[in-house]
C-alpha cells in the first residue's frame, strides 16, 4: 500500500495544469464531498487500496463543498456528468476513466493509469 500524497485542486490554474501534466504523467482527480458518508467510504477504500508510486501518477483532491465551481468546470472540460464522489483518470489531456460512488476502485484506477 502506497501513501497518497494528494495535491489540492483549488484553482482554475491547477485544473489547467492537470491537462498539461497529463501529457507526460497520468493524473487522477478525486472529487470528494466532506459532508457525505459514501464519499468518505470511497476515499477510505482508495487510501487502503492505493499501490501506485508517486512517479507513476499525480493524484489531485477536490473538496466539492469548497470548490463546486471547479467540479462543474471538470464536468465541462472532460465531458462527464458531475457526481460525488467521483474519480477521473486524465491522460494526454483526455478523461480515459471515470467512476463514481461505490464503483470507485483503486485497482481499476491503477489499470487505467497503466493502460
Amino acid at each position: 500500500m502506497a501513501n497518497i500524497n494528494w495535491i489540492p485542486l483549488d484553482s482554475r490554474e491547477k485544473l489547467a495544469a492537470i491537462k498539461r501534466h497529463s501529457e507526460d504523467t497520468p493524473c487522477v482527480i478525486f472529487k470528494h464531498s466532506t459532508r457525505c458518508s459514501i464519499s468518505a467510504l470511497a476515499k477510505n477504500r482508495l487510501d487502503k487500496g492505493w499501490k501506485l508510486p508517486e512517479s507513476d501518477v499525480l493524484p489531485y483532491f477536490l473538496d466539492l463543498i469548497a470548490y463546486r465551481d471547479l467540479s462543474n468546470a471538470i464536468a465541462l472540460e472532460y465531458g462527464v456528468r458531475h457526481e460525488s464522489p467521483q474519480v477521473l483518470v486524465i491522460r494526454e489531456g483526455r478523461c480515459v476513466y471515470e467512476a463514481s460512488h461505490m464503483g470507485i476502485s483503486a485497482e481499476q484506477i491503477e489499470e487505467a493509469v497503466n493502460a
